[in-house]
């Protein structure tokens, strides 16, 4: 077996003495690992770094194997990142999610969305709003979507107000108002209507984080990154 794609390292992890193994995210093939033989050495430390972009040609006797990596650089993001609290927290963020993902699923948008994150310039507030919504659609690709639509009492698609924390749909206003402390704020922005303040992005992710938590983090046992919440604060404060 063998194929060849540029893809997006998110993480390294050494393999015995000088290997390392590799993991990227690959359009059309999804989160993939491979051991570089001999990735410890200079040449290949030097961008075998999580947040660049590498042609990677993966070969194994079968598919189900882990498979082996050669790699060149074809973007190099790290020096940069490296040099930005917020963009290397971001990365780390980012590459945190992808991980929920199984591997070898294809996310290609979700992809897009992540090198977009990371290569585009942003205000703290539209950085925030933006990642917002990515979390939104990674429970979406989790299978874990919630029903923002119409309201979950009422049917009407107007003036959509709050979420439950119970079946994860939207509660309009008139049927939320007996509730409101029992259910999340619905951001504006996550509805595609008006502009994300701080106090709306921090809803947001109370929202996401909540809900990523509960299906995700932990049902596998696992802790939301600790980048997360330097983030949010970094972001809206």
């Amino acid at each position: 077996m063998e194929w060849s794609s540029e893809g997006l390292i998110i993480g390294v992890r050494r393999h015995g003495e000088s290997g390392l193994i590799l993991e990227a995210m690959v359009p059309g093939r999804g989160r993939c690992l491979g051991l570089v033989r001999g990735g410890r050495s200079p040449k290949h430390a030097a961008f075998l770094q999580a947040g660049n972009s590498a042609q990677l040609t993966w070969r194994a006797r079968l598919e189900d194997h882990l498979g082996t990596f050669t790699a060149e650089a074809t973007r190099l993001r790290a020096a940069e990142i490296l040099a930005d609290r917020r963009r290397l927290y971001l990365v780390q963020m980012l590459a945190d999610h992808l991980r929920l993902l199984p591997e070898r699923d294809p996310h290609d948008e979700l992809l897009g969305g992540v090198i977009s994150l990371i290569d585009d310039d942003w205000e703290p507030l539209a950085l925030g709003a933006e990642l917002a919504r990515f979390e939104m659609f990674l429970l979406e690709e989790l299978g874990f979507g919630l029903d923002l639509e119409t309201c979950a009492v009422t049917g009407v698609h107007e003036n959509l107000t709050h979420v439950s924390p119970r079946s994860g749909r939207a509660v309009c206003a008139e049927a939320a108002a007996p509730y409101g402390d029992r259910l999340f704020a619905l951001p504006g922005f996550l509805a595609g209507e008006g502009a994300a303040r701080a106090q709306d992005i921090s809803a947001a992710f109370a929202l996401t984080g909540y809900f990523l938590d509960r299906h995700v983090w932990s049902a596998r046992q696992i802790r939301q990154p600790e980048t997360r919440e330097w983030l949010i604060s970094n972001l809206t404060g």
